[in-house]
């Protein structure tokens, strides 16, 4: 059995600061031994972790779209964001990656929101997050439950974490796999583990991005 945090973001988020190395560490300190890094709009920091972390790495991405996130996961390319819901997921099925609807009831969303858990679009994705370790309500996180059991949709779990602090609120116990395909196999046979963060966590992305704003600091090069 593996532990997989399915949700971390690095400094190559624009509202995270956290360096690579950080999160190598902090993972083997928890025993965590499979993380999905889901950066907004960029694969490159996810690239640059599965070089230097002696664990699982997953390709994946948050990707924004006109009415909210998606998220690809086992990317080879980078998802332009912008797209509409189902040509992000044409995308990111094109490369054999999986979909998956990140906190679906945890996020003040843009309107028209509601598409992103309407049955044409939940009718391609793979998978749902249903515990997210930064979503403020139980209620939310319960909706997001009863959402994947309704329309059949393996579920997942991730801390979604900014800081080094939040690696590990929120993670799946399931079987070793390879590949997408055997994955979604080892994913249905997991248990989900966790609770929420405090919700001061969101201080600190709102740090991370006006640091990345101020001219000469050294997180505005990341890319």
């Amino acid at each position: 059995m593996i532990k997989a945090d399915l949700h971390v973001h690095t400094c190559y988020s624009v509202d995270c600061l956290t360096p690579l190395e950080q999160i190598v560490e902090r993972c083997l300190e928890l025993g965590i031994n499979c993380i999905a890094v889901a950066d907004h709009n960029t694969i490159v920091g996810a690239l640059r972790l599965r070089e230097i972390a002696p664990f699982k790495i997953i390709v994946a991405e948050e990707v924004l779209t006109p009415v909210g996130e998606i998220m690809g996961l086992f990317l080879s390319e980078e998802i332009p964001r912008g797209l509409s819901p189902q040509e992000t997921i044409s995308q990111i099925h094109s490369q054999g990656g999986l979909v998956a609807i990140p906190h679906p009831f945890g996020r003040p969303l843009p309107r028209n929101s509601h598409t992103l858990t309407s049955d044409e679009v939940l009718s391609r994705v793979d998978i749902i997050e249903t515990l997210n370790a930064r979503t403020p309500s139980s209620k939310g996180i319960a909706r997001a439950w009863r959402l994947a059991k309704e329309h059949g949709k393996a579920a997942s779990a991730g801390s979604d974490a900014h800081t080094i602090g939040e690696i590990g609120r929120a993670y799946v116990e399931m079987p070793d796999f390879e590949g997408p395909d055997d994955f979604l196999s080892c994913l249905a046979q997991g248990s989900i583990f966790g609770q929420k963060s405090s919700s001061l966590v969101h201080l600190a992305s709102i740090w991370a991005r006006i640091r990345k704003r101020i001219p000469g600091d050294p997180s505005r090069n990341l890319h």
